[in-house]
């Protein structure tokens, strides 16, 4: 009963549980917002990075640079080597320091960029897992580089990876609990609130941590679904 009474007084108290319903849709949709996000940026650095274009073949130096490659390669090293918490701040004090930008919109930029990076390299190891056959197929039957990548190459490669997508798009949902360094709502922040409300850590931040757990599994769930039946479709 004692613990009865806690849990009542944690989340149904003053309505508290609300905290939590609306973390719950705040994490959610910042999660899918920045997961389309980090799919856009991630296959355009796929592309620029296994690009072939060198301007500069005329100058002996430089016949072998590739700007688009280069530019991708450096966009993926520094946002995979630095931590999430330190971008979002960078961000939302810094880039947008002189400039009224809502908070959701900064959360969205920062996980989306950071998603990008790693989505990037899943795009990559997706069409080079492609046999170099199937692209010169295409070229030996009229096809531009585009249309090979768009018809024949994309589509394989992008059912290669959906279950490696899926993955990140669990490791996005955990990352948006830091989104509360800028002051936003989000699951982690609510359980916080009610924590403040309280005066007690244990309940709320276990319930936070239970929900998670559930979406987690949830999405898992789902991404072993989903590779089960594409592997019946390769049958």
């Amino acid at each position: 009963m004692e613990y009865l009474e806690i849990l009542k007084d944690t989340f149904l108290t003053d309505d508290r549980y609300m905290y939590i319903v609306n973390g719950v849709i705040f994490s959610i949709g910042i999660t899918l917002f920045s997961a389309i996000l980090g799919i856009i940026l991630g296959l355009l650095l796929a592309i620029m990075k296994l690009s072939h274009w060198y301007p500069f073949k005329r100058i002996k130096a430089l016949e072998n640079f590739n700007p688009l490659s280069k530019i991708a390669y450096i966009y993926i090293d520094v946002i995979r080597g630095t931590p999430v918490v330190v971008q979002l701040l960078i961000i939302y004090f810094v880039v947008f320091s002189t400039i009224r930008v809502d908070k959701v919109v900064a959360a969205v930029l920062t996980f989306g960029i950071n998603s990008g990076a790693y989505q990037a390299e899943i795009f990559r190891a997706g069409i080079q897992s492609i046999p170099r056959g199937q692209f010169e197929a295409g070229r030996s039957l009229g096809f531009s580089y585009r249309q090979t990548m768009t018809t024949i190459i994309m589509p394989q490669a992008i059912k290669n990876i959906l279950p490696t997508l899926a993955n990140e798009f669990i490791s996005l949902l955990k990352e948006t609990s830091i989104a509360g360094y800028i002051a936003l709502e989000d699951l982690t922040k609510a359980g916080d609130i009610i924590r403040s409300r309280t005066y007690s850590a244990f309940m709320p931040l276990i319930g936070v941590a239970l929900i998670y757990l559930i979406l987690v599994l949830l999405l898992s769930t789902a991404a072993k679904a989903l590779e089960r039946r594409l592997k019946r479709g390769e049958r």
